[in-house]
């Protein structure tokens, strides 16, 4: 089951990104100025900011099978409508409507949670985490291949196909869970406000995976922007292989998981701050060669995506040991949190890449990082917001 949920999990949020290498060729054939390119991202990651607060917090009313169908059912939906257009206002409307459905993925992750003992949960967690970054990181590669064996509406095309197989075998695999809750919808909603206001540990790490999720969607809104420019001049299957070799930063999901099992989730955190950091600041302060600067940012890729996993998986880790009957709607705040930050991440790559060029995306992707880190250092002053252990 464990394996299955981390399967569906990666096949979905794969969605989110099919389009994120694609930004070149899609905005050419929708319209859309380099500066307004940043949307294609955008807008996907705000439908799945909206889903995250109005669908996950119904995790914790329906019966959680039907709630990831009916997702996934409009999610390919969605899909073949951004695969049959080349209108820019079409696209970017189904880019919001592919977000909203894709959440379905944030309902299967506490479900994982749900099936695991509480001494294992980090680890179980992880692997679910895991397979959701796979999602990630593949898509990119993927979708870049499919693009260039074919075109851009394709990977859509298949991806529609595939999500609705998905929903098919979900439907006949997953055990049914209703929730033991009686509320009503809009008091579901209402909560929402006084558990973000009543829980620290909740504000705090999503604090730390907005800033991380921000300085991600950056890095991977810009780099197949730099890559394809005369000074790499990499084609859409180059850029493929190169977000490939991001795939490697996701290994440090179950590390992650176990450490927090472990007690260990404060300095897990800090490695991962750290790694982000890095994976900007050197890119920003070495330079050389074509070779030599293509290998660095291979490296800052995997470093970023490291960083950025073990944080995700720690984080989760600790907002699911809160309490069982809230953790849809916990897991729904934190992801909607963070995911604003990768949206405004991407917008903002795009501006800066288009304005000021890549030194000036490398200067704003360093600002992510070093402004969790602000947070983080409360962690050990006693202020206001209690740490983890």
């Amino acid at each position: 089951m464990v394996l299955l949920l981390a399967a569906a999990t990666g096949l979905i949020v794969a969605n989110l990104y099919y389009a994120q290498t694609l930004v070149g060729p899609i905005s050419r054939a929708t319209g859309l100025t380099p500066g307004a390119a940043g949307l294609i991202v955008t807008l996907t990651q705000i439908g799945y900011c909206l889903g995250m607060i109005f669908i996950v917090p119904l995790g914790d009313l329906m019966e959680n099978r039907r709630l990831i169908v009916s997702c996934l059912a409009g999610t390919s939906a969605a899909l073949l409508v951004a695969a049959s257009t080349s209108n820019a206002a079409l696209f970017l409307a189904s880019a919001l409507c592919i977000g909203l459905g894709s959440v379905a993925a944030q309902v299967l992750v506490p479900f994982a949670a749900h099936l695991a003992p509480p001494h294992e949960r980090g680890q179980t967690v992880g692997k679910v985490v895991a397979g959701l970054l796979l999602g990630i990181m593949l898509a990119r590669p993927v979708s870049s291949l499919v693009t260039d064996a074919l075109n851009w509406h394709a990977i859509f095309v298949l991806s529609a196909i595939s999500t609705a197989l998905l929903a098919v075998v979900l439907h006949r695999k997953l055990p049914q869970r209703q929730p033991a809750s009686a509320i009503a919808y809009p008091a579901l909603l209402g909560s929402l406000w006084h558990l973000l206001k009543s829980t620290p540990i909740l504000r705090r790490r999503a604090a730390y995976q907005a800033c991380m999720f921000g300085a991600f969607s950056l890095f991977w809104t810009t780099a197949p922007l730099v890559l394809a420019t005369p000074t790499f001049h990499l084609s859409q299957s180059g850029i493929a292989v190169f977000a490939l070799a991001g795939v490697a930063g996701a290994i440090a999901s179950p590390f992650a998981g176990r450490r927090a099992d472990h007690g260990k989730s404060r300095s897990t955190t800090g490695m991962a701050l750290a790694a982000a950091l890095l994976a900007f600041g050197a890119p920003l302060l070495l330079q050389g060669g074509r070779v030599f600067d293509l290998g660095l940012l291979v490296a800052a890729s995997i470093v970023l995506d490291a960083g950025v996993s073990a944080s995700l998986v720690t984080g989760q880790r600790a907002i699911f040991a809160l309490g069982e009957d809230v953790r849809s709607r916990l897991n729904g705040l934190y992801m909607a949190v963070f995911f604003c930050g990768g949206a405004l991440g991407s917008s903002l790559g795009g501006w800066m890449y288009a304005h000021h060029g890549w030194h000036g995306v490398l200067l704003t992707g360093l600002m992510f990082p070093l402004a969790a880190l602000g947070v983080y250092a409360t962690e050990f002053t006693g202020k206001k917001v209690p740490a983890l252990p």
